[in-house]
Formats: C-alpha cells, sequence, structure tokens
C-alpha cells in the first residue's frame, strides 16, 4: 500500500485554495456586481449566475472523460492542472474588466466569461479529485489525504469569502471589483502551483487505459450499486447543505434580527472542518469511512433539527447550533470525498477501464445539480410560507413567513439528511476494502 510524505499531502491540499476561492466568491459577489453596478435586472442576473453551473453539470463527466485519455507516462492528471489552474486565474479576473453599458451587453460579457471560466474550472477540479484515486492505493491514506484537503478549502472559503467584500468596499464601484478579481486570480494562481509542485514526482498507482464511448461508460458507473448510492447520499445532502448555506442570511435579517449574526453563523459552521477534521481523520481510520460518514450525517442532522432554536430569535442559540451543524458537515465533506476514489479506484481494477476522471466527474457535477437546487428550493418554502419580497425599503415579515425561514434551514435540510443515510446504508465497498486493507 502507497503512504504519502507530508510534503505530498500538504501539496495536494494546497488545491483546495483553488477549488475554495473560485467556489466561494463568484456565489457572493457576482449577484450584486450584475444588479447594482451593471444595472442588469434581478432575473437575468439570477440566470446568469445559475448558468455555470448548469454547464458544469453536463461539462465535468466529459472533462474528466478527457482527462482519463491522458497519454502522458507519469503525470495524467497534473498537466491539466496547472495549465487549467493559470488559465482560470487569468479568466477569472477578465469577468470583471468588459464593458460596464449597456446593462444588456454589460451582462451578456459576464455571462460569456464566465462559462469560459467555468469550462476552465472544469480541468482543473475533476483532474483534482481523480488525482486522490491514482497517487495511492491506501485505504487510509485517502482519509488522510482528503483531511487535509478540506482543512485547506475551509481556510479559503473563510479567507476569500471574508477578503472579496473587504476589497470591493476598499476599491469603491467598479474599481472595487477589479481590484478584488486581480486578489483573488493570485489566489487561485498560488493553489494551482502549490498542488502542481507539492505532487511533483508522485507515482500512479494505476495505469490502466480509457475505453469505449462516454455514454456507454456512464451508463455502466451508474448502475453500479455503491457508486450510484454514494451519489444519491451526497447529491441529498448537497441539496440540504444549499438551503442552509442560502438561508442564513434570511434567518439572521427577519428571525433573529441581526443582520451581522449570518458572519458569525457561517464562521461557526466553516470553523469546525479545520478544527475538527483531524478528529474525523482519526474515527475514520478506526471505524472506516461509512461508519464516519453515518455518524456525521448523523451529528449534521441533529444540528439542523436544533437549528429550529432561531425562532426564538436569540442569536446565541442560533450559533450553538449552527457549530453542531458545522462539526457534522465536516465529517460529512471529508468521508464521502475519501470514498469516491475509493470507488473509481475499485472500478478500474475491476473493469481494467480507466473511467477515474468520468467517475470524479460525474460526482462534482451532481454535488453542483445539489446545492443549485438547494436556493430553488428554499425558494419555495419561502413562496408557501408568504414571505414578502422587498424593494429597498425594509418589510416586516409574517410569523408564517418567519417559521417558513426557520424551517427551510432546519428541519427540510434534516429530513434531506436523514433520507440520506439509506442509499449509505447500501454501500458495501468500504467493509470490502477495509478487511483487504486490515489483511495486508
Amino acid at each position: 500500500m502507497t503512504k504519502l510524505s507530508p510534503r505530498v499531502r500538504a501539496g495536494y491540499a494546497l488545491g483546495g485554495i483553488t477549488s475554495g476561492t473560485y467556489g466561494t466568491v463568484p456565489g457572493l459577489i457576482l449577484m450584486p456586481f450584475l444588479t447594482d453596478y451593471l444595472g442588469v435586472a434581478a432575473g437575468l442576473a439570477g440566470l446568469i449566475v445559475f448558468a455555470p453551473k448548469a454547464w458544469d453539470f453536463i461539462l465535468n463527466p466529459v472533462a474528466g472523460r478527457i482527462s482519463d485519455r491522458s497519454k502522458h507516462p507519469t503525470d495524467r492528471r497534473r498537466p491539466f492542472i496547472i495549465r487549467a489552474g493559470a488559465l482560470l486565474a487569468i479568466v477569472f479576473v477578465i469577468i470583471f474588466v468588459g464593458p460596464t453599458h449597456p446593462p444588456l451587453v454589460a451582462g451578456l460579457w459576464v455571462l460569456a466569461i464566465s462559462l469560459a471560466s467555468a469550462t476552465v474550472y472544469a480541468f482543473f477540479q475533476v483532474p483534482f479529485l481523480s488525482m486522490a484515486a491514482e497517487i495511492t492505493d491506501d485505504y487510509s491514506e485517502r482519509t488522510r489525504l482528503t483531511t487535509w484537503r478540506v482543512a485547506v478549502f475551509s481556510i479559503a472559503i473563510l479567507v476569500s469569502g471574508a477578503a472579496a467584500p473587504m476589497l470591493v468596499e476598499a476599491g469603491g464601484g467598479i474599481a472595487g471589483y477589479r481590484l478584488m478579481a486581480i486578489v483573488m486570480g493570485v489566489l487561485i494562481l498560488t493553489g494551482a502551483i502549490g498542488l502542481w509542485l507539492g505532487t511533483r514526482g508522485v507515482s500512479l498507482t494505476r495505469d490502466e487505459q480509457a475505453s469505449g464511448k462516454l455514454v456507454e461508460q456512464l451508463a455502466i458507473v451508474l448502475k453500479d450499486r455503491d457508486t450510484r448510492g454514494l451519489i444519491v447520499c451526497f447529491v441529498l445532502q448537497a441539496v440540504a447543505i444549499g438551503m442552509v448555506l442560502s438561508g442564513v442570511v434570511y434567518v439572521s435579517k427577519h428571525v433573529v434580527n441581526d443582520p451581522s449574526a449570518s458572519t458569525f453563523a457561517f464562521a461557526c459552521f466553516v470553523l469546525p472542518a479545520v478544527i475538527f477534521a483531524p478528529l474525523w481523520q482519526r474515527v475514520g481510520v478506526r471505524l472506516g469511512k461509512k461508519r464516519g460518514f453515518t455518524i456525521a450525517t448523523f451529528l449534521l442532522s441533529v444540528g439542523l433539527v436544533a437549528l429550529v432554536v432561531s425562532r426564538t430569535g436569540n442569536t446565541a442559540l442560533m450559533l450553538a447550533a449552527a457549530a453542531i451543524v458545522g462539526v457534522g458537515y465536516a465529517g460529512a465533506q471529508i468521508f464521502p470525498l475519501a470514498m469516491m476514489p475509493d470507488v473509481a479506484a475499485e472500478d478500474a481494477k475491476r473493469s481494467g477501464v480507466n473511467r477515474i476522471g468520468m467517475i470524479s466527474g460525474l460526482w462534482s457535477g451532481f454535488e453542483l445539480l445539489g446545492l443549485a437546487l438547494g436556493p430553488a428550493l428554499l425558494g419555495i418554502i419561502l413562496a408557501i410560507g408568504g414571505y414578502a419580497e422587498a424593494s429597498g425599503a425594509a418589510v416586516q415579515q409574517s410569523d408564517a413567513a418567519k417559521w417558513a425561514i426557520v424551517i427551510g434551514v432546519s428541519l427540510v435540510p434534516a429530513v434531506l439528511c436523514f433520507v440520506s443515510l439509506v442509499p449509505l446504508s447500501r454501500y458495501r465497498l468500504d467493509a470490502q476494502l477495509r478487511e483487504a486493507s486490515s489483511g495486508e
């Protein structure tokens, strides 16, 4: 079994700077940039922000399949990572340096370049995920590798999520957005270079070659019980997390009447991924990834149910519940991301065909779909509760609307997480790999 050095683990984890920054910043600042500075109508702005996510859902398996077919003798994925990472940094900056008027032209510019950046990102993110299945064949080592990655990813979310709005404010107007884009572009490039250098010289543990047509290979993969069950479980949880992340602002503003509480809630949600990552790693090594994932999901679900206390209007209680959610979420990120390489590597071993990149792309595409569906489901719940929209002036929400907000960020996501335990319970590969690992 292949053990990795701390240098390689750290180098691989640095890729989380790129994915954490790019995955966070557009969601925070792109809508305000479109509506408040370019004058794009809110409805059109929403479509512009959603379009790249929909495109990535389609593109990611294709990007993975292309990287599967790489003929590089030793570095199947790394050439994609450095080229796409460098190009992504440039394209991200270009989003914010285009025309600012008229609104239609400015909006179309952002749409076109955002689709281009999403395309480039697919060729970074999917090979990045795929590497975990190829640079080690050790069951526990993949948990360690993922733990380091999730910790760095979470730090990148905190840093970029806090810095991006501050830079926009410091620069003022369009100039502020361009300053922010340059700084975030540097972070994106730094992560890609760190990943490329840190994993230099690492030998691949898999040498299968890709073959067959994409659609046929996708059908074969989705027929596999373990792959299908793990994807369904993760998508259900992605929908739940998407609801929570998009709803915390509503809770802070309309339920606890403290808009600043959303920042602290976000920190309570993300920080445990850094603090408790080593603990979850030990749980995974001792009990196995499936059991660790089950425990983390249960804790995540309990924390989500506890978020109902936010209806009391008590900020401290809300933050305490958010911290419980964060602890569970840390494990619910580490374990599936460590299990996906197991599935991909075992598929290659069993079939003799390299579908690792395609499986990684399928995984990340469904994750994006789940995260995009979360806000949509929350919107439906708010509409049912009679949430009153505002245009500038503050609107006092009804008691029913407040309950809809709370239910949309607590009970419904909790139910989705509890339900996700059903497909997870049918996952059998973990027990097989643990038994094989202990016997060696």
